[in-house]
């Protein structure tokens, strides 16, 4: 049985001229989804649903590829993902496509996020040069200067490890990328770290007002005045360069990563930095704990004379209210709190 189709005015010629007309307005950087149909010369088609297949290049499969790394470890058969397009059409109608450039934008776009967050990542070492190192950050290429690297040297050695970073410097239209390990350590230890701690440190310079400590990576500052309760006329008869020693923190700045440093609480009898300073190291834990029994016992001794004041308050108001004194009871009992509190 037959069927005859009558009053159509769409022919087969009309099918083929539509066809020909009919436009994919595929633009240079437009984004577009495809599927890795075939490996091609170093390459591989994709399809995009051009009239023509486009063609990815293996350097624009991937932003971060090994040395001599074949395509066929790079993207798989049957991938579906998205492409950028970066030429226009050729003579057969081909376009050539782009992963590496939209894996290149996100990076971009992590590491900012990164910065804006100012945290600590991780990222591995993949060469090193004259001023520092260079490090793989989201597949970028970042530096890290020779002299933000702590407790070691920028040497071939240190190429594949994982190091905690932070950026210093992020600049993407210059396309630069600067972190620092410094930074990174300087905070790990800094959460670490409270008053009246006992660190070992070794003394890395001495200027007129102190030594420099330099512990685990961070910079503390020994006073003149925190050495010793004795009086010091030369320093370098203290110290040496490349002494290790013992001090106890008694302030730090978390946010700038600066420690001030003191050996003058850890002797057990004052002068003794001057006298024996291996004695003062040696006892330095039990020292330190004299002393902050010590001020504990002291600053208690504080509030409950403060209680004592407060406790007289009632009494002093009650003059008042009587007009038995033309004095400012509140006033001095505020300077006494003031005082004991201090």
């Amino acid at each position: 049985m037959s069927v005859e189709i009558t009053d159509v005015d769409f022919t087969y010629d009309d099918f083929d001229a539509a066809v020909e007309a009919t436009s994919y307005a595929f633009n240079r950087n437009d984004i577009v989804p495809g599927t890795i149909v075939q490996y091609d010369n170093a390459g591989c088609i994709v399809d995009i649903g051009a009239k023509a297949s486009a063609y990815l290049p293996i350097a624009e499969a991937a932003l971060v590829q090994e040395q001599g790394q074949q395509i066929e470890s790079l993207v798989e058969i049957d991938a579906e993902m998205d492409f950028q397009i970066i030429s226009e059409e050729d003579e057969n109608g081909q376009l050539l496509v782009s992963v590496r450039r939209i894996q290149y934008r996100q990076a971009w776009e992590k590491v900012v996020e990164q910065q804006n967050s100012d945290e600590v990542f991780e990222a591995k070492v993949i060469a090193v040069n004259r001023g520092g190192a260079i490090c793989l950050v989201e597949g970028l290429r970042a530096f890290l200067p020779g002299s933000h690297l702590t407790g070691q040297l920028p040497t071939e050695d240190i190429i594949g490890n994982i190091l905690p970073l932070k950026f210093l410097e992020v600049n993407q239209e210059s396309n630069k990328l600067v972190v620092s390990n410094r930074r990174a350590v300087v905070e790990q230890q800094m959460t670490d770290l409270s008053r009246g701690d006992i660190i070992d440190g070794i003394v890395k310079a001495l200027k007129p007002y102190g030594a420099f400590v330099e512990v685990g990576g961070m910079s503390g500052l020994l006073h003149i005045s925190q050495i010793s309760y004795d009086r010091i006329d030369n320093l370098e008869k203290v110290f040496q360069l490349g002494d290790k020693v013992k001090c106890m923190i008694i302030d730090h700045d978390k946010v700038n990563g600066r420690i001030a440093l003191s050996t003058k609480t850890l002797e057990p009898e004052p002068g003794d930095m001057l006298k024996d300073p291996e004695r003062v190291f040696e006892l330095a834990e039990e020292t330190a704990a004299k002393y902050h029994e010590r001020m504990e016992a002291e600053r208690r001794a504080r509030e409950e004379a403060a209680k004592d004041i407060v406790m007289g308050l009632g009494d002093s108001l009650d003059d008042l209210s009587d007009g038995e004194s033309s004095a400012d009871p509140l006033a001095d009992v505020n300077d006494s709190l003031d005082s004991l509190l201090s």
